[in-house]
């Protein structure tokens, strides 16, 4: 979780260059630099600068107005929450092998009910979004979240052995 947490702060960083957050001018730091930062950081900060960096690239993308901004980022907070929270309730076991296919049928299910309450929760906070920003402008978040994860996940992948990401669509 550490590695993905850093990953995603030097991939916002990197990327979206930020200006100062923790006193420290993002914009015009090396990408050395940022990661010996973020290296010395405890978790909760690593966390912290983390939502920052997301809440900032989503406004940002989303031109969300200035008056509209803390409604918005109140909300987001409370969608990230929650769509962290429903995630948390499934926790598989990668022991395939080793598994009964009744486990293994239990799993599935357990993997399926909880993607639909993923899926509810964006339903939900669709409507809710919908009240702050427009419709198009909720789309566009929903695409930028998944373009987000394919970013980590491609770093992930790429780890320090394996050079070339694999592409997503």
């Amino acid at each position: 979780m550490k590695k993905i947490a850093a990953a995603l702060i030097l991939i916002l960083a990197v990327q979206f260059s930020f200006a100062q957050q923790l006193s420290y001018d993002w914009k015009s730091m090396k990408p050395e630099q940022r990661k010996e930062v973020i290296q010395k950081m405890n978790p909760n900060e690593r966390m912290s600068l983390l939502k920052e960096f997301r809440e900032k690239m989503i406004i940002a993308e989303l031109a969300v107005p200035q008056n509209s901004q803390p409604e918005f980022i109140q909300l987001y907070t409370q969608y990230q929450d929650r769509q962290n929270d429903i995630k948390s309730k499934f926790t598989p076991s990668e022991d395939y092998e080793n598994m009964t296919d009744e486990e293994a049928t239990k799993q599935l299910n357990q993997s399926f009910e909880v993607g639909q309450q993923l899926l509810d929760n964006r339903k939900n906070y669709a409507q809710k979004f919908m009240k702050v920003i427009s419709p198009q402008q909720v789309l566009k978040m929903y695409q930028t979240e998944g373009k987000m994860r394919n970013k980590i996940l491609d770093k992930k992948q790429a780890g320090p052995n394996n050079p070339s990401p694999q592409r997503r669509r």
